[in-house]
Formats: structure tokens, C-alpha cells, sequence
């Protein structure tokens, strides 16, 4: 027989109670000092208000971040205080002016996860069935930013968003940079009996070797979005979904396989667009990249000629994709990424002679780059 457990002293439960009430009057003095930030934040909303001035300011809140950061002295980490602080602003900004920020939805979408890092919990979030819907609302004026996924680090760029990008007045102004975990949601916590396995078409790509090893038999069905696949997952037993915990939560699915994609170190970029009376580009950071796209004749050493001016001007490219300009002549446009901001000398001096070799040429945003 287990001899019952022994009660806590009246020493360790007169010191924890103590210790209780301090935390409880640390907390009212918080909120106290919380909301006297929130009447001066206020305030500054009425005179952006009245001059005409932009109310969300991404360089703004990444100062005050990283000052905060500065003078942190812990036991906090540094990256749970940009947490804390981000929210903070958040809810601020949201007594000066709500923003309305398009996503890729249902809710639990990974789109929705970045746009929640970069914007906080406080935005109000327009949810779109297909990144067309969230290039529209933005376009559109219905929401003031959007955020779409741009590139993958296992299957590359996301094709749609750099197609909607050549026809679009929207710039990008921001990025996030999201380590995206997959996992296997289903109404029973097991793997038998299913048919049917739903997500975004990237997400398929990204799992297809833990698929074929796993459900080698059952149908990859590809839909909107990966939450939109979790909520189809709640309609039929036997239909599985792929996407994240967030999803998981939110459809009251089980988690029967965490983390299933093929590459462990799986991130995605994605994109916060918005029109440029939104939002003009961000001034330099010190650590930024400038995106564009162009085309150039159809005559040999063209493409060649392109990276000249970014060499002989010490710029470093991050990124070259192609893609077909469906003129059905084997033309193509080319998305590059260069590191640096068009307002440095060297970086205006490559993009003036580039511009002067192609046939197409735009500019797609210059913004800080997410860590």
C-alpha cells in the first residue's frame, strides 16, 4: 500500500503565498503603466490622424524593439521580449487604427502565423480563399496590407504569387521568415484506414517522401489551403490533413504524425504587400533587400548580361527565378533578389544600368530582411 504524500510545510506555503502577492501587484502596477502607454499612444494616433501621416510603422517598431533588447538586463531572453513588446504595440496601434491586414485562410493557416509575427494579434485579419483574393483585397483597398508566401527552402518560389506579382500596383514593404513544421491531422489519433490526405499543393511537395513511405495508397488531394484541408478533414474519417498545430487546435483534429516534412529545416518566406500610398518603401535598414522583376530581349548572352551591372557594382544577388511570360514565344521573366537598398550608391548605380538592358523592369520592393 502507498503511503499518502506528505502535505507542504506551513514555512514553503507562507513563502510561496508571499511570493504570489508580489507577482499580483507587479501585474496591476503593469497594467497600469500599460495602459497609460495606450492613452499616450492614443494621442500620437490623433496627431498622425490629423497630418496625414501612416499609422503602422514597421522601422518604428523594430527600433523600439531592438532598444528594448538593449537595455534588457533579463533573466527574459531577448527574442520572448520582442514577443512581449511586438504584442504591446499591437494592441496600441490597434486604439490609433485597427490594420487590416488579408491572409490566406481558414483560420490556422501558416499565412495567418506570419502575418500575426509581423503584425501582432491585434490586426484585424481579412481571411481570403487563394493568394488572388488577398493580391485583390489589397489591391482593392478592402485590406490595407496582405501577406503571401513568396519561396519555400524545400520546393523554391511559389509560382502564383510571383505571377500576380507582374500585374499587380502592390509593392512589398516586409518579409517573414517562418520554420514551417507539418504535421498529419485526422478526427481518430491513428494512421490506419486513411484514404485521403489533404493540403496545399507546396505542402504536398514538401511531405512527399514521408507520404510515399507512410500512405504510399492514399489520394493527395490538393486544395486552397492547408487549414482549408484541415477543415475538410472534420467532414469524413477517413481524409487526413497536413497543417499545423495552430490548424490542429482550431478544427479539433489529432496530431497523428508531428513534423512530416521531408527537409527538418523547412522555412518559408512570405511577403506583407500593400499599395504605395499605404505605404512608401521603407528607408534603409543596414540590412535590406531590394526585389524585382524584368525581361530582356530574346537574343543570346541576354541573361548573361543582366548580372554584369551587380557585379561590376559589388552587388550580391540572393535569388534568380524564372518564369514563362505565356506570350508563346519562349519568352521569360526573371525575379531577382539583390541585397542592399536602391537609396545606396552603389545599388542605385547597378539597378540604372540594368534597367537600361531590358525589354521589362520593375521594381517589387525594397524592405528589411527578416532574420
Amino acid at each position: 500500500m502507498t503511503a499518502p504524500q506528505s502535505a507542504p510545510g506551513p514555512v514553503q506555503s507562507e513563502a510561496l503565498a508571499a511570493l504570489r502577492v508580489q507577482i499580483d501587484t507587479i501585474d496591476q502596477q503593469l497594467l497600469r503603466l500599460l495602459n497609460q502607454r495606450a492613452r499616450v499612444a492614443e494621442q500620437v494616433g490623433e496627431i498622425k490622424r490629423a497630418e496625414g501621416s501612416p499609422f503602422f510603422r514597421p522601422d518604428r517598431v523594430a527600433q523600439v524593439i531592438e532598444k528594448i533588447q538593449n537595455a534588457n538586463q533579463g533573466p527574459l531572453l531577448n527574442q520572448h521580449v520582442a514577443a512581449i513588446w511586438r504584442e504591446i504595440m499591437s494592441a496600441c496601434l490597434a486604439l490609433e487604427a485597427p490594420q487590416r491586414v488579408a491572409v490566406l485562410g481558414p483560420e490556422g493557416t501558416f499565412t495567418e502565423q506570419a502575418a500575426i509575427e509581423y503584425f501582432g494579434s491585434a490586426a484585424n485579419l481579412i481571411y481570403c480563399s487563394s493568394f488572388d483574393e488577398v493580391f485583390h483585397a489589397t489591391a482593392a483597398g478592402t485590406a490595407q496590407f496582405g501577406v503571401v508566401g513568396i519561396e519555400n527552402s524545400t520546393e523554391g518560389a511559389v509560382a502564383r504569387t510571383l505571377d500576380l506579382f507582374l500585374r499587380s500596383p502592390v509593392h512589398v514593404v516586409g518579409e517573414v521568415s517562418l520554420l514551417v513544421r507539418h504535421n498529419l491531422l485526422r478526427q481518430e489519433n491513428a494512421l490506419d484506414g486513411i484514404e485521403v490526405v489533404l493540403a496545399h499543393p507546396q505542402a504536398l511537395a514538401q511531405c512527399q517522401g514521408w507520404l510515399s513511405t507512410h500512405l504510399p495508397n492514399a489520394e493527395r488531394r490538393a486544395v486552397s489551403s492547408n487549414a482549408e484541408g484541415a477543415r475538410l478533414a472534420t467532414e469524413n474519417p477517413a481524409w487526413a490533413a497536413i497543417a499545423s498545430e495552430r490548424a490542429a487546435a482550431q478544427f479539433g483534429l489529432h496530431i497523428v504524425s508531428h513534423a512530416i516534412q521531408d527537409e527538418a529545416y523547412n522555412r518559408t518566406r512570405f511577403a506583407i504587400i500593400c499599395l504605395p500610398q499605404t505605404m512608401a518603401m521603407p528607408p534603409a535598414s543596414g540590412k535590406d533587400c531590394t526585389s524585382l522583376v524584368v525581361s530582356v530581349p530574346n537574343r543570346p548572352g541576354a541573361v548573361h548580361d543582366l548580372l554584369v551591372p551587380l557585379k561590376n557594382n559589388g552587388v550580391s544577388m540572393t535569388r534568380f527565378e524564372s518564369r514563362p511570360a505565356k506570350s508563346g514565344q519562349w519568352e521569360y521573366y526573371f525575379y531577382i533578389d539583390i541585397a542592399g537598398h536602391p537609396t545606396q550608391p552603389h545599388v542605385a548605380a547597378a539597378l540604372q544600368e540594368l534597367q537600361g538592358l531590358c525589354a521589362y523592369y520593375k521594381v517589387l520592393g525594397a524592405y528589411p530582411v527578416s532574420d
